[in-house]
């Protein structure tokens, strides 16, 4: 996995966090159950998830269809790169703490949205493409204003906004540094909208973020 860093601190730390149910149309899409078991409320702080060292991959690398699988979610999303270490952040001054941005494909075998992700849904080998470089803050005016696209062998398959995120930006960062530090090199990936866009193996997925670039990956079916 190779991504190119050309600011400090100048390699990726091999941790990647994703926010669980971030974005509106996540949110929305589970309507009443809310409320219910095993939610009983919305959550009041980020619900976070890892993306272990074995899910990531580089733009161009080939992501693994387990066998008995037939199709996989592709979970495109903003990725923050931090900087420098980020503890107890004030969300006026929460980006400068980061690096830049770059795109993450949060991929998962298809499963029942719930605040506690399952590991062998979301963990798999090559199951976290990101790239395809670490743009630098600087280079983006507003990481909130930012219009991703999804395309499957070249067709529309998903539009989202990074406008439509429940905690923006600055205050995700805040909110997350509130009780852990995010260190050099680290990812927070702020967000996937829903429904997710189904890939099966054969099919090629891009990614598209305005100012960042694509991110593309094909999917091969796994050995049995």
């Amino acid at each position: 996995m190779r991504v190119a860093m050309d600011v400090p601190p100048y390699q990726l730390s091999g941790v990647v966090y994703g926010a669980l149910l971030n974005h509106q149309t996540a949110w929305l899409r589970l309507g009443d159950s809310v409320d219910q078991p095993p939610y009983n409320g919305a959550p009041r702080a980020p619900v976070l998830y890892m993306k272990p060292r074995n899910t990531l991959i580089g733009c161009g690398e080939a992501v693994p269809v387990p066998y008995g699988t037939a199709e996989l979610e592709v979970g495109a999303c903003l990725g923050l790169v931090v900087g420098r270490s980020a503890c107890r952040l004030r969300e006026e001054s929460a980006l400068e703490y980061l690096a830049g941005y770059l795109i993450v494909n949060d991929v998962s075998i298809p499963h029942q949205p719930y605040y506690r992700p399952s590991i062998r849904f979301k963990a798999r080998d090559g199951f976290c493409p990101i790239g395809p470089r670490v743009v630098p803050r600087t280079a983006v005016a507003d990481p909130d204003d930012l219009n991703i696209r999804v395309l499957i062998d070249g067709e529309l398959k998903q539009q989202a906004l990074t406008s439509q995120l429940l905690r923006p930006v600055r205050r995700l960062l805040a909110d997350v540094t509130e009780f852990m530090t995010l260190a050099p090199g680290d990812i927070l990936a702020v967000g996937v909208a829903a429904p997710a866009p189904l890939v099966r193996a054969g099919q090629r997925v891009c990614i598209e973020i305005e100012g960042l670039g694509r991110l593309e990956n094909h999917f091969v079916q796994a050995a049995a």
